[in-house]
């Protein structure tokens, strides 16, 4: 058995996309969660999928599973109010025998497995890590309309998913959450409240998060520039 637990978090409203749900919309034929699925049901060291997602895509989505082959798919856990909700009613379903936790955007279709097995070595090292890349814009700062900082870009990443942890800090992370009543937009948060230092592992930008009509499209061209 693998050791680790994959969570992929599908229960987003989509508010961007213009009505087109996007974990379902097809990418090169096949729907983007199903992407996301696969990519880590071929990695080794993944025990189990498990799908946080809204009730009502619950049967559609383990019917994808089996028509497309995903054989480490172990069931959805009920969307929540927020994406940290989600994540930890997944967190419930886990396996005991399992050693790590890894966190995914089900609209990360492109995530490389080169850069999943990376992030698992460096996770087993620090704790903690998460796939990222530096940032190629100026950042500013605004407050009220005004800008009021310019960080230094160098030290900037646009931080990606997965997010893989050691199992024990992660579930104490969210504890910490749950009693005091946080809730985080990124699971590092979630890791970094209990002190936990988080090591940014370097992705590529192709992994991009689809979250408007235009990126489908972009997604497209990509995953054809890759299996081409």
């Amino acid at each position: 058995m693998g050791k680790m637990s994959v969570i992929i978090a599908a229960a987003g409203n989509a508010s961007r996309m213009k009505g087109i749900n996007k974990q379902f919309a097809p990418l090169c034929g096949i729907p983007v969660l199903v992407h996301s699925m696969l990519a880590f049901d071929g990695i080794d060291d993944t025990a189990e999928i498990i799908v946080s997602a809204k009730h009502e895509d619950h049967i559609y989505i383990a019917e994808l599973a089996q028509k497309y082959g995903v054989k480490k798919f172990a069931g959805c856990a009920q969307g929540g109010r927020t994406r940290q909700e989600s994540v930890i009613n997944a967190v419930r379903m886990l396996s005991k025998g399992t050693t790590l936790i890894a966190v995914h955007d089900g609209a990360r279709p492109l995530v490389d497995a080169a850069h999943i097995r990376q992030c698992i070595r460096d996770a087993e090292i620090f704790g903690g890590a998460v796939l990222g890349v530096p940032v190629k814009d100026t950042i500013k700062e605004v407050d009220d309309g005004m800008v009021v900082d310019t960080p230094d870009r160098r030290r900037l990443y646009i931080t990606q998913t997965p997010q893989i942890f050691k199992k024990e800090r992660y579930i104490e992370g969210v504890n910490f959450a749950v009693a005091h009543d946080l809730d985080f937009t990124d699971d590092c948060q979630l890791a970094e409240s209990v002190g936990l230092k988080v090591n940014m592992t370097r992705s590529d930008y192709r992994n991009i998060k689809i979250t408007t009509p235009e990126d489908l499209l972009i997604a497209e061209v990509l995953m054809k520039n890759r299996e081409g």
